[in-house]
């Protein structure tokens, strides 16, 4: 019970990875806000997390627009008192080669994955200081360092958000802030699941693990982040990728 006494927000926490680390988050006694564009998605994730014992709360949130972001900060501290940590994870994808891609699927890529991540930052860093503590995790990609064709704009905003993270912990160490990402690989996903197997096969060629990995996986790095222990890293990225990138 590591995180007892804990609250954290994890964006995009309604499903897939987000809800994996809420589960894991639960399981570390923390109190959670499951913030997703689907209020409904998200009541149902929280309502399962109580089971624990905990307490968990949902909001809708589009991380995208500042006015959102600034009322449901406002929300948390209202309901909680207090935000320990911010684990940004709310993210979409608008695949398609560069010179096919619309500018409007960039721009919709650019302002979750990265704008969303800046804003939320920004409230939970106002919090944070008067704390004079807090984490922030940030949810990369391999692609970000890699690149992958046909998502030029998923890529560009994952790297974006590897420079956001290490100057955002540069600036904020010294209030007692921790600042890191964790970059998955190929997880195993709903997605993943309804490749075919030929495009399945050629995916797992290069993992030298020879497996997707799982949403626990990633959910077990970020809570490492989240944990006591992680007091003197900041500006970090674990790579969760079974050898795909190194």
């Amino acid at each position: 019970m590591e995180l007892e006494g804990k609250v954290a927000l994890i964006t995009g926490g309604a499903r897939g990875i987000g809800k994996a680390i809420a589960e894991c988050f639960a399981r570390k006694g923390a109190d959670l806000i499951i913030a997703d564009i689907s209020f409904d998605s998200a009541s149902e994730t929280a309502k399962g997390l109580t089971a624990s014992g905990i307490r968990a709360a949902a909001l809708k949130l589009d991380v995208s627009k500042s006015d959102e972001v600034a009322t449901a900060f406002g929300e948390i501290m209202k309901q909680f008192g207090r935000l320990d940590i911010l684990v940004n994870n709310a993210g979409i994808t608008r695949d398609g080669l560069l010179l096919r891609m619309k500018e409007e699927d960039w721009d919709a890529v650019i302002s979750i994955n990265l704008k969303g991540v800046f804003l939320c930052s920004k409230e939970a860093v106002r919090v944070m200081v008067k704390q004079k503590h807090g984490r922030i995790i940030n949810i990369a990609s391999v692609v970000a360092f890699m690149g992958n064709p046909g998502q030029a704009n998923y890529s560009a905003s994952k790297a974006g958000i590897i420079g956001l993270t290490k100057t955002t912990a540069r600036e904020y160490a010294s209030r007692g802030i921790t600042v890191n990402a964790v970059a998955p690989g190929f997880i195993a996903t709903a997605m993943t699941d309804a490749l075919a197997e030929n495009v399945r096969q050629e995916m797992l060629k290069s993992i030298p693990a020879g497996a997707f990995g799982s949403a626990d996986d990633v959910a077990n790095a970020v809570a490492f982040f989240a944990s006591p222990g992680s007091g003197y890293v900041t500006g970090q990225v674990i790579h969760v990728n079974g050898g795909m990138y190194m």
